[in-house]
């Protein structure tokens, strides 16, 4: 990690950028929901809280958000922890530094610990207020699926984590590493992708990866995490990074997946790339078949919801998980069908105010 935080990259900029933009929406819904006026934020490869060319990473951007909040500063507990002790203790002065530090009713708690299976076995066993946190590992040591799990049993817990494809890739197949590779994917998973994977192409061998992590991640039974959100972020020179979201909340889904949508850097009909370039290039391809035209949701949608009368709202949350698609999105597609005679809408589009379709409107298909 030499050289590391000598100048804060793009890619890593839209990543902070990101994360401490989820923080504050999520946190002024679920300050006033939790029932012991306490909300978390946990970061357990926080680093130094600050690059060597002055800019900020999250750690001081969230407490610089919870600073300039008067009911934040009342209700975050905030944990920041690094397995480099070098580091913690610039962070400890970089939070000491902060203007108002000491409006924070709960002092921000530092430590330097090593991220294994004990850090799970011990979130497995508390009952965690709400918390949002974040799991930022330079490759894969102390990522797991039981972590995962872990920080988002209790109700209002979620998880924000990186994902170094370029580390975990080549690990894959890596005997050296093998036990952290069925701590991210699992056994059975780590078997079949590897066989999966032995001879596909770059490109598609990226998309198989990522989507096997997604579904690992979801599980299955009563346990199932409904909503994973990966979002790409690619170098300059062409290295691949992921930002995965990880809750049980819809809520909490579309709230990321609206800030995903505005952080992507290309667009095609409207719907986002759902990555980060800084330099567009013309041959990357859409992972999760995120590429789709607006014409061709519209089509799904036709087929999906055949002889069904729903509102725009329920269109919208009854379909979008596991697409790229945003509200806005599903608006447009309907108003296109609309026009085309292929949908009936209650109130009609000449009654109603030009361009609009409101999320109450109910359309009936065919």
């Amino acid at each position: 990690m030499d050289g590391f935080y000598e100048r804060m990259e793009d890619h890593s900029e839209a990543k902070a950028t990101i994360v401490s933009k989820y923080f504050w929406a999520w946190a002024k819904i679920m300050l006033p929901r939790s029932s012991s006026k306490r909300i978390a934020y946990i970061d357990l490869f926080a680093g130094k809280g600050r690059y060597d060319d002055g800019r900020k990473s999250t750690p001081l951007l969230v407490l610089e958000k919870a600073i300039a909040d008067p009911v934040l500063r009342d209700g975050l507990v905030t944990i920041f922890n690094d397995v480099n002790p070098e580091y913690t203790k610039i962070l400890e002065e970089e939070i000491k530094a902060l203007p108002g530090i000491e409006q924070l009713r709960y002092r921000p708690a530092v430590s330097s610990i090593e991220v294994g299976s004990e850090v799970a076995e011990l979130f497995e066993g508390l009952n965690l207020v709400p918390s949002l946190v974040f799991v930022d590992p330079w490759g894969y040591k102390g990522l797991s699926l039981r972590l995962l799990n872990a920080f988002t049993k209790n109700w209002g817990c979620e998880c924000i984590f990186f994902f170094n494809y370029n580390r975990i890739n080549p690990g894959l197949n890596n005997e050296v590493v093998r036990d952290h590779m069925i701590a991210l994917f699992g056994e059975s998973r780590l078997v079949k992708l590897q066989s999966r994977v032995a001879n596909l192409p770059p490109q598609q061998r990226e998309l198989v990866i990522v989507n096997e992590l997604a579904e690992g991640i979801r599980g299955s039974g009563r346990e199932r995490i409904e909503y994973v959100l990966p979002f790409r972020l690619t170098t300059q020179a062409g290295r691949r990074y992921y930002l995965v979201f990880v809750s049980r909340s819809p809520l909490g889904y579309k709230i990321m997946k609206d800030i995903m949508y505005k952080a992507s850097t290309s667009h095609e009909d409207g719907v986002a790339s759902f990555e980060y370039t800084p330099v567009k290039d013309s041959q990357l391809k859409l992972l999760f078949d995120y590429a789709r035209p607006l014409d061709t949701l519209g089509d799904e949608l036709l087929s999906v919801f055949a002889g069904q009368t729903l509102t725009v709202a329920e269109v919208y949350e009854q379909h979008n998980i596991g697409t790229p698609f945003v509200l806005a999105n599903y608006q447009e597609a309907l108003k296109r069908l609309e026009a085309a005679g292929r949908i009936k809408v209650d109130p009609p589009r000449d009654t109603r105010r030009p361009g609009t379709l409101p999320k109450t409107v109910r359309i009936t298909f065919p």
